[in-house]
C-alpha cells in the first residue's frame, strides 16, 4: 500500500500536487480549530461586534511578513544553541544561502537536497516531538523578532472580528505555534504526511510556497465560506503574488524588488517596517529552498542526537 501511494504521488502532475498541498493544509486548519473546541464566552462576545464584512478574513505571510527573517532559520538558531547538530550542519546550509545571494535564485539541485535529507531525518520521528521543540524556542528567540507594526495589522483584523491565518511554507507544526502565540485564528502551512502519529518522510502534495498557498487559501475559503473579494492578505515576497491576487484587498509588507515593482504596477498597497530599503532578509533560502521541512529537519537532528 505505502509503495502503491509513492507510485501515485510520483505521477501526479506538478498543478495536481499543488492543490493537494492546498487541500491537506486546509484539511489541517480545520481539524485543528476542530480540537480547539469553541470559543470562550469573552472571545465569542468579542466577536459578537461590529466586522465590515461577515464573510472577511485577512491572511499573512509569515517570513519577513510577520517575522524579521525565516521562522525556520530561527528554530534552526535555537537548537544550534542546544548543540543538537554540528557545524558541518550549519555549513551546509550557509552554502546553501550564500549560492541563493550570489545567484538570485534558488538551485533545484540544492532545493532537493535539502528536503530529501530533511526528510529522511524526521521519518519515524513523532509529530508531537516536533511541536514540543518548537514550543522551547519560541520565547527565546522568535518572540522578540515579530515586526510591531505586522503585528498591529493582525490585531486591527482580529478586533473588527475577522478570521486572521498565518499562510506559510514551514511545517504546519511550527506554524500553528507561531499563530497560537499571535492570537490568531490558525495556520496554513506545508503538511507532511503521518501514520500513527509519526511522519512517513513524505510530504503530501509539495510545500506550501508560490501557487500551493494560493491553493490552499481557496480551499480554506470554500470550507469556511469566506468571500475572497473582501478578504485581505499581505506578504513580502514576489512568489506570493498567485495568494495576494486572490483577494480583494492585497498588502505589500517589507516587499522585495519585484513585489515592489508589480505592487506599483497593479497599485497595491505597500508597507515597510524596515529601517532601511536594503535590510537583511534573514535566513530567505531556509525559508522557501528548505522551508517547509528544514524545520523537521532539525527537529529530526535534535531527537536523533539526544537518544544518543
Amino acid at each position: 500500500m505505502a509503495a502503491l501511494r509513492r507510485l501515485t504521488q510520483a505521477r501526479r502532475s506538478p498543478s495536481e500536487r499543488t492543490a493537494l498541498a492546498g487541500e491537506a493544509a486546509a484539511d489541517a486548519a480545520e481539524q485543528a480549530l476542530r480540537a480547539a473546541g469553541p470559543l470562550p464566552p469573552a472571545a465569542e462576545e468579542e466577536a459578537a461586534g461590529p466586522v465590515d464584512h461577515p464573510q472577511a478574513a485577512a491572511f499573512f505571510d509569515c517570513d519577513n511578513t510577520i517575522l524579521q527573517g525565516a521562522a525556520v532559520f530561527y528554530l534552526g538558531v535555537g537548537l544550534y544553541r542546544r548543540k543538537f547538530f554540528n557545524r558541518r550542519d550549519v555549513a551546509k546550509f550557509a552554502w546553501q544561502q550564500a549560492w541563493f545571494r550570489l545567484a538570485g535564485a534558488e538551485d533545484p539541485a540544492h532545493i532537493a537536497d535539502a528536503q530529501s535529507t530533511a526528510l529522511s531525518l524526521v521519518t519515524g520521528k513523532r509529530t508531537a516531538d516536533l511541536e514540543a521543540i518548537c514550543e522551547e524556542i519560541f520565547e527565546e528567540i522568535v518572540a522578540a523578532k515579530v515586526w510591531p507594526g505586522t503585528r498591529a495589522l493582525v490585531q486591527m483584523h482580529l478586533d473588527a472580528g475577522q478570521r486572521v491565518w498565518l499562510v506559510t511554507a514551514a511545517p504546519v507544526e511550527v506554524a500553528r505555534i507561531i499563530a497560537r502565540r499571535l492570537g490568531m485564528t490558525g495556520a496554513l502551512g506545508t503538511v507532511a504526511e503521518e501514520v500513527d502519529g509519526a511522519y512517513t518522510g513524505r510530504l503530501v502534495g509539495e510545500m506550501l510556497h508560490g501557487p500551493a498557498k494560493a491553493a490552499a487559501v481557496r480551499a480554506l475559503a470554500r470550507r469556511e465560506q469566506l468571500d475572497l473579494d473582501h478578504c485581505a492578505a499581505y506578504s513580502d515576497s514576489a512568489n506570493d503574488i498567485p495568494m495576494l491576487s486572490l483577494v480583494g484587498h492585497p498588502f505589500v509588507v517589507n516587499p522585495d524588488g519585484r513585489l515592489r515593482k508589480h505592487a506599483r504596477a497593479h497599485g497595491w498597497r505597500v508597507q515597510d517596517f524596515r529601517t532601511g530599503r536594503k535590510a537583511a532578509r534573514i535566513g530567505v533560502p531556509a525559508a522557501i529552498a528548505v522551508g517547509a521541512v528544514a524545520g523537521a529537519a532539525v527537529a529530526g537532528m535534535a531527537l536523533r542526537r539526544r537518544r544518543r
